[in-house]
């Protein structure tokens, strides 16, 4: 199954002392597989600076995976009570990250906290606030074609 939906997005980055939120809202697309569970889709934009990026959440159970493909290439695992390490990569450089997450889930809404380490050090301290709701009529327009 997949169907058209609409994305509102709150991130949240917090390092030394500085908070930024960006908040977005953007077309995307919701997947559902029996065997990979659930998948939200999206393009980034020009607003939130990764633009030429595709946005990938899988959601499982028991854990979430961010994946970012295009301009950045990243994989994110958020898992309740465990560390991943993670390779960052930006057209600048990469930089190792350990991630560690809370995970709350509750009808078309998804919240991820996570630590941001590099070198064992901390670093920030982020946050996803996710709501996904399906278009009104006139929020239906084409989706981009990297969907």
């Amino acid at each position: 199954m997949e169907k058209p939906v609409i994305i509102s997005i709150k991130s949240t980055q917090n390092m030394d002392g500085q908070k930024d939120t960006i908040e977005l809202v953007t077309q995307g697309v919701l997947r559902h597989s029996e065997e990979e569970g659930f998948a939200l889709v999206y393009p980034e934009s020009e607003l939130t600076g990764l633009e030429g990026t595709l946005t990938t959440f899988r959601i499982a159970p028991d854990r979430i995976t961010l994946l970012r493909e295009g301009t950045i290439n990243s994989e994110m695992i958020f898992e309740e009570g465990q560390k991943h390490f993670s390779l960052y990569e930006t057209p600048f450089g990469g930089l190792m990250l350990g991630v560690k997450a809370r995970i709350g889930e509750g009808g078309g809404s998804l919240s991820i906290r996570y630590a941001l380490e590099a070198d064992s050090q901390l670093i920030g301290e982020n946050a996803f606030e996710i709501q996904v709701t399906e278009p009104t009529l006139d929020q239906r327009a084409p989706l981009d074609q990297a969907l």
